[in-house]
């Protein structure tokens, strides 16, 4: 009997301190891991800005005075700014400000489709040579009046003078290819076009594996069209730094009516908090379903396997290798805590007693994706390292298979965490099927 009582109690403190214990993880190491996310989220939003804003006003000194070399420049900072902006793509598909489809924090606009919406129908932009070898027309630029997006149920809009309302208003309208906005039409607006339409691998159109697109200075100054170019680069851009100024007001500090004091439980309106299981479980999962179904499958595996150069992240400047890079790094920005080489505190491996595979899986991407940034440099872009007959696609194969694995991982992340996901949780269900 004595022994039957002993075990009893003995089970009864066991239990007490299981509840103890997580009862101080929601308490405390819950709250610090959102702490650490939502501060590398203001950190990292706030140096997007800051890129977004030096990009404008490039863009603003080169269409005053269209010449080659402040054309450059406005690329240069295009480049630039999609350093700090690719990292910050690992906070899509959580529920955040950035794509939210429900709760109050869609006030926010969920901008992410105007921000990096891809790949793109070029067609309805500007001019492309197609497969004839001749321009295209009936595109936003050469058009005066209404304009028609075309695809499904589109709305006409009075393109008469280019707009960020304007842009917006077209974007997406008819369908996921009829994208006007973001990084990607600047990125058009720009460089041009890249791939030969009539044969992708014969890059008939540009020539050369270190070659981006190579628009004309003409379309900039000579051309009939050259000031609604100069229109929609300024009103793109405009459009640009507002989403970004959208996310940096949802992520700033000392302000208790905002997105980042309701994932911290600090929101003055205590409806609007976020209960703290539910943000870990969005952020996991959404960590997960971004490195596995998003960047391994739609940005690197479409690619790859097609094989297409349309279907590369930054087809027309040729920067796909620095997306995918980026991407990454914005991944393992999260999962280990640090941004820029800082440590921001608790962060979601922490607590893994076994983080031997997935450190392994992190170390082989690494080392895939900087030969992958070497051979880009001095060799050959991404769109000839996708080639059927190029001995890289087969790096590039494996590295998908490593980043699906590593996004498979969070499932032992989340669970080491106190959180339950299953592989469904982390894999995007309506992910493109190869």
């Amino acid at each position: 009997m004595k022994v039957q009582k002993k075990l009893i109690i003995s089970s009864a403190l066991t239990a007490a301190m299981a509840i103890s214990t997580a009862s101080a993880f929601w308490g405390n190491e819950a709250n610090s891991l959102l702490t650490t996310y939502a501060n590398i989220a203001t950190a990292n939003y706030t140096d997007t800005l800051n890129d977004a804003k030096i990009l404008k006003e490039k863009l603003k000194d080169f269409t005053n005075n269209p010449t080659m070399i402040l054309m450059e420049n406005a690329k240069a900072a295009w480049l630039n700014a999609r350093e700090s902006y690719g990292q910050t793509e690992a906070f899509r598909l959580s529920n955040g400000p950035i794509d939210a489809e429900e709760g109050w924090h869609t006030s926010y606009g969920a901008p992410g489709g105007q921000l990096n919406a891809w790949p793109l129908d070029e067609n309805m932009i500007d001019y492309t040579t197609n497969a004839k070898g001749r321009k295209t027309s009936g595109n936003i630029i050469d058009t005066k009046g209404m304009f028609n997006p075309g695809g499904e149920n589109p709305t006409a809009v009075d393109v008469s003078t280019i707009t960020s309302n304007t842009l917006a208003a077209l974007n997406e309208n008819g369908g996921d290819a009829n994208v006007a906005t973001g990084y990607h039409a600047i990125e058009f607006l720009l460089w041009g076009q890249d791939q030969d339409y009539a044969n992708f691998i014969k890059d008939g159109v540009t020539n050369g594996a270190l070659v981006a697109g190579q628009r004309s200075l003409a379309d900039y100054t000579t051309d009939a069209n050259a000031d609604r170019r100069k229109q929609y680069l300024n009103a793109a851009a405009s459009l640009i730094v507002a989403d970004l100024e959208s996310m940096v007001s949802a992520w700033a500090d000392d302000d208790s009516t905002n997105y980042k004091a309701a994932l911290l439980g600090k929101n003055s309106d205590a409806t609007k908090n976020i209960d703290t299981k539910v943000a870990l479980k969005q952020i996991f999962s959404g960590l997960g379903v971004f490195i596995k179904s998003e960047l391994a499958n739609e940005r690197i595996a479409v690619a790859v396997l097609t094989p297409s150069e349309e279907d590369e992240h930054s087809c027309f400047s040729d920067n796909t290798h620095r997306d995918i890079t980026q991407n990454f790094q914005g991944f393992k920005n999260l999962l280990l805590g640090t941004y820029k080489g800082v440590d921001y505190g608790v962060a979601p491996i922490d607590a893994m007693k076994d983080k031997t595979k997935l450190m392994d899986l992190i170390e082989s991407a690494n080392a895939k994706i900087n030969q992958m940034n070497t051979l880009a440099q001095v060799s050959r872009h991404f769109d000839y390292q996708i080639r059927p007959n190029d001995t890289q696609a087969r790096q590039i194969k494996k590295l998908k298979n490593e980043l699906r694995a590593i996004g498979d991982q969070m499932v032992y992340v989340a669970k080491s965490n106190g959180v339950d996901l299953t592989l469904g949780d982390i894999t995007d269900a309506q992910e493109t099927k190869l």
